[in-house]
């Protein structure tokens, strides 16, 4: 089959450090090369894919400190893009909604008389500029071409969470390859870890407090988004004052090599998310590498974690802490077990190739009965 992916050139696929929509799409790539596909993927020039790589923006935008706001070259990538696809023989094109910038693409892909799906990566709203306190209404203004894109939910609560009537072909969780699941579980460390992009609705303070009322070491691992004056504001005035460098510590950004080995020797990953996540990949990361998770019951996460089995669901600080008394009577061999059955990439490319074939069978019978 002959795949396009139109991805982001905010950050590089897959990123350097954070870009947890571009470590997916990466993901997905690579399988689907893997079994034999011919696969494009349109995204900055600075990624690095066994794909054919069309670039139209030389560098991944965050990573050269472009702020959020500035849109031009992401909707220059995106142009381009279609422009590019619409001159080529592809079976399906596969674009991946995660951004403001994102919503660009629809006005000029809604009548695209290619098969194509989209993947929403991220919740509503759309029209945000990182500005404390701002959200604007232009989402409602993109409806009458979204509703025309077939859409892919990464979550059942991330479908039923939309506010519009859109047109969803299926659900289809992330996964991740083979080489992700560690072969022999190694035995907890002394930490507990919290790791992901630093904000507020990442409940790292959370967190921290939960850590301190158990008493227990804990260690931070993230970027810091300077672009978003919420983001780093966050970090300086609510985290950084938390962070003793002893109970408390943080070590900055980790790439995929170091995020391995923290989850690996950690006695459980926090997760006290503040929103509904629509995925949490960090949940998938840790458990195989046998690191249960202890989560806020928000978002996605009933549907990843199973309680008292690969972690626990909780509502709270104090559930949090208790369940972190009780973390290494969970079988850590149990919880890599799970998630090589649940959420591995091989799955989640079959029941992509299963969305692919609902949208060219959509579009072959569109074509006969014109």
């Amino acid at each position: 089959m002959k795949i396009a992916h139109v991805g982001s050139v905010w950050f590089s696929i897959p990123p350097k450090n954070y870009g947890g929509t571009e470590s997916v799409v990466a993901k997905i790539v690579e399988e689907q090369v893997a079994k034999g596909n011919q696969v494009t993927l349109l995204a900055s020039g600075d990624s690095k894919t066994t794909a054919k790589l069309v670039s139209f923006v030389p560098e991944a935008l965050i990573e050269k400190g472009v702020p959020w706001m500035a849109h031009q070259k992401s909707w220059y990538h995106l142009f381009k893009s279609i422009e590019y696809v619409k001159n080529q023989h592809f079976d399906v094109i596969h674009l991946h909604l995660s951004s403001s910038s994102d919503l660009y693409i629809f006005p000029i892909i809604a009548e695209l008389s290619l098969p194509f799906i989209c993947t929403l990566h991220s919740p509503f709203p759309f029209d945000l500029c990182g500005q404390p306190g701002w959200q604007g209404d232009a989402d409602k203004y993109y409806v009458e071409w979204l509703q025309k894109v077939p859409m892919v939910a990464i979550s059942e609560k991330a479908q039923k969470e939309v506010p519009y009537p859109l047109d969803f072909v299926g659900v289809v969780h992330h996964g991740l390859p083979k080489d992700s699941f560690i072969e022999k579980v190694q035995p907890a460390g002394d930490y507990f870890l919290w790791l992901g992009r630093i904000v507020g609705l990442k409940g790292v303070h959370v967190a921290i407090e939960a850590a301190k009322k158990a008493g227990v070491k804990l260690i931070l691992a993230g970027i810091v988004d300077r672009s978003l004056k919420t983001s780093y504001e966050y970090y300086t005035n609510v985290v950084a004052p938390l962070i003793d460098g002893d109970q408390i510590q943080y070590i900055g950004p980790a790439n995929a090599a170091q995020k391995f080995e923290l989850y690996s020797k950690a006695k459980a990953l926090l997760n006290p998310i503040l929103w509904e996540e629509p995925f949490g990949m960090v949940m998938i990361e840790a458990m195989a590498a046998g690191c249960p998770s202890i989560s806020f019951g928000r978002g996605s996460v009933p549907e990843i974690v199973k309680h008292d089995v690969n972690g626990y669901v909780v509502d709270n600080v104090d559930q949090m802490v208790e369940c972190m008394k009780k973390i290494d009577t969970l079988d850590r061999t149990a919880v890599r077990d799970f998630a090589k059955s649940h959420f591995s990439v091989e799955a989640q490319v079959e029941n992509y190739d299963k969305m692919y074939k609902i949208v060219i069978d959509r579009n072959r019978i569109k074509g006969e009965q014109q």
